[in-house]
C-alpha cells in the first residue's frame, strides 16, 4: 500500500490560488481599516466636546447613585449572623458610568478597579456594609470548594512589589507567606476555603482574579438578582457564574 506521505499533492488551478491570495489580502486590509477606524474613534472621543445638558445629566446621575446608596444602607440591615458562609466571592460587573466618587472609593477598597475582576472576602459587618453600598456594580455569593480550587489553580496570581506573579512556583508562595505557615497552592486554597486565621494576609497576597467575558457580549443588569437582574447577592448561584467566567 502506498504510503500517504509519498502521495502527490492534489492539483489546484492557478485561478483558485489567485482567488485565495486576493481574499487573504482583502481580509488583511479590512482588519487594518477596522483597526484604524477603532483607533480614530478612541482619539476622537478624547476630544469630544460635551454639551451643557450632558454635564448636568452626568452630575445628576452621580448624585442619584449616592442617594440610592444611602437609601439601601438605611433600609437593609445585614448582620453577619444571617450570612450562611464566612466566605464570599465578589465580582464587579459594571463600569464607572453614573458612578459617584464615593462608590468608586469603596470599589477601590475592595480592589475591584476593573470590570470582570473578582476577590475573596470575609463576611463580616464592615464588608457587608461595603457590598450593600456598591451593590448595583457587583454581584457576590458563596463559592463552593470546587470554585475556590479552580479559581486559585487556574487564575491565581500573587502580588509582589506591585507586580502580578503567576503562582507556578511554590517558592514564591513560601517567600511571601511562609511566616504564616502557607508554603504552597494547597495551603492557599485551604486558608481561603476555610477562612482560616491568616485569611486576610492570603487574600491580600492574591491579586484580583481576572475573569473572561463569555462568548457574546456580557449584559449585566443593575437590577437585584432576586428581582430578575444580575447584581447583588446570588448566594450559591455564584458558582454557576464563576464556571461561566472562569
Amino acid at each position: 500500500m502506498e504510503d500517504e506521505e509519498t502521495k502527490p499533492l492534489p492539483y489546484v488551478r492557478e485561478t483558485v490560488l489567485k482567488k485565495r491570495k486576493t481574499n487573504e489580502d482583502w481580509a488583511v486590509k479590512r482588519r487594518e481599516r477596522l483597526g484604524a477606524r477603532k483607533n480614530r474613534g478612541k482619539e476622537n472621543s478624547k476630544f469630544a466636546i460635551k454639551r451643557p445638558e450632558e454635564f448636568v445629566k452626568e452630575y445628576r446621575d452621580k448624585e442619584l447613585d449616592l442617594v440610592r446608596m444611602k437609601h439601601r444602607l438605611k433600609l437593609r440591615r445585614l448582620p453577619a449572623d444571617n450570612i450562611r458562609s464566612k466566605l464570599l466571592f465578589v465580582i464587579r460587573i459594571h463600569g464607572s458610568k453614573d458612578m459617584h466618587p464615593m462608590t468608586r472609593k469603596i470599589l477601590n477598597k475592595l480592589r475591584l478597579r476593573q470590570i470582570l475582576t473578582g476577590v475573596f472576602v470575609k463576611a463580616n459587618e464592615a464588608t457587608l456594609k461595603m457590598l450593600v453600598s456598591v451593590e448595583p456594580f457587583i454581584t457576590y455569593g458563596y463559592p463552593n470548594l470546587k470554585s475556590v480550587r479552580e479559581l486559585i489553580f487556574k487564575k491565581g496570581c500573587g502580588k509582589i512589589d506591585k507586580e502580578r506573579i503567576p503562582l507556578t512556583n511554590n517558592d514564591v508562595i513560601e517567600q511571601a507567606l511562609g511566616k504564616f505557615g502557607v508554603i504552597c497552592l494547597e495551603d492557599i486554597m485551604h486558608e481561603i476555603a476555610t477562612v482560616g486565621s491568616h485569611f486576610k494576609e492570603v487574600a491580600s497576597f492574591l491579586s484580583p482574579f481576572k475573569l473572561k467575558c463569555p462568548e457574546g457580549r456580557l449584559r449585566m443588569k443593575k437590577k437585584p438578582y432576586k428581582n430578575g437582574g444580575d447584581s447583588g447577592n446570588r448566594e450559591d448561584q455564584i458558582n454557576e457564574l464563576i464556571d461561566k467566567l472562569n
